[in-house]
């Protein structure tokens, strides 16, 4: 198994160095995709190339964390690597658990190791509701306990299998839609916990979630996902 690091960024100056800094150790290389930043978070970007921390892309307009992933895996795969341990660049995950994630993905090398949050108090009541429902329609899809939470950003990929399920989303779907296809593939789930602590602005917190758009964004996601789900089942039932 080749394991690099993927981390997407899109103006995470003030985390972005500690991300990639935590994940360094555990792998082969990091491969950083700006997403666009503004000039200082293409700054952080530079700053960690030139300390030869990690593989910097730079994607010129902004297409979202979906869409910078996928690069990341285009990359990774040109690069010689199989696998990706991927974090989200906000600071927000507990790295402590990455030897955790990587010993499983060595352990099960075909599987999709995915984090389930651990909140602390910080966690904004709204967003907790907000992934409530997105996994009740995620159960419905995949079934009950098959992935535990498909929104962390905090998993190891096969990029192999990654890339082979296509998924659509350019933006926070992608974490949703990928999760689900992979399971659809048949491809085994690693569930694992990870802590989760919500940065403040004064820590370099940053969100760019926008709750009408990106939630309309999910509705359609899971209106496609369940339409496909009952078609798939209903062409099976004909067939059998």
């Amino acid at each position: 198994m080749r394991l690099c690091g993927l981390v997407p960024t899109y103006n995470n100056p003030d985390t972005v160095a500690e991300v990639v800094e935590r994940i360094r150790p555990h792998v082969q290389e990091v491969i950083l995709v700006d997403d666009g930043s503004a000039a200082a978070g293409r700054a952080a970007c530079e700053q960690l190339s030139q300390r030869g921390l990690a593989h910097v892309v730079h994607r010129r307009v902004n297409g979202g964390k979906g869409a910078a992933v996928k690069t990341g895996f285009h990359v990774a795969k040109e690069r010689g690597y199989s696998h990706a341990l991927q974090l989200d660049a906000d600071g927000q995950h507990d790295a402590k658990t990455i030897p955790a994630f990587v010993a499983a993905a060595r352990r099960e090398p075909d599987a999709f190791v995915v984090g389930y949050p651990i909140y602390d108090a910080s966690a904004p009541r709204g967003r907790l509701w907000a992934r409530k429902i997105t996994q009740f329609w995620v159960d419905l899809e995949t079934g009950r306990g098959t992935i535990r939470d498909a929104m962390v950003g905090f998993r190891v990929y096969p990029i192999a299998m990654a890339l082979a399920v296509e998924a659509e989303g350019d933006r926070m779907d992608f974490d949703v839609e990928i999760a689900v296809r992979l399971a659809w593939a048949r491809v085994p789930i690693v569930n694992l916990p990870v802590p989760i602590r919500y940065l403040t602005p004064e820590e370099g917190g940053v969100s760019h979630f926008q709750p009408l758009r990106d939630n309309l964004r999910f509705s359609w996601l899971h209106t496609r996902l369940c339409t496909q789900r009952w078609f798939d089942r209903a062409r099976l039932r004909l067939g059998s």
